[in-house]
């Protein structure tokens, strides 16, 4: 991948961070939203591998692939939480992730 592409995306990346999507997302209900959200918190790596599956009083069940998968997204889950709730404008109390069956 080219400097200059990647320079791209992560601005694409941040214009939608900084409040884009979150307006574009507003009239879709809640779980719509975080699924959507999703891929910009965390990256398109780690969304291919997981996905948003319930969203229900305030807490975010994200699905992932496997095991190795969870741990990743188990050190960043404080940020994630976050980032969900900035994006989406949802509010996440609480974000559980398990593996895929």
């Amino acid at each position: 991948m080219s400097y200059a592409f990647r320079s791209d995306l992560e601005t694409m990346r941040e214009v939608l961070r900084t409040g884009g999507l979150a307006r574009s997302l507003r009239h879709l209900p809640a779980q719509d939203r975080l699924a959507a959200a999703w891929l910009v918190v965390c990256g398109k790596a780690l969304a291919d591998r997981s996905c948003v599956v319930e969203y229900k009083d305030a807490q975010v069940t994200v699905e992932v692939l496997d095991g190795a998968w969870l741990e990743e997204l188990r050190v960043m889950k404080e940020q994630l939480k976050l980032e969900l709730t900035r994006i989406a404008r949802v509010p996440v109390a609480e974000l559980h992730l398990v593996v895929k069956r």
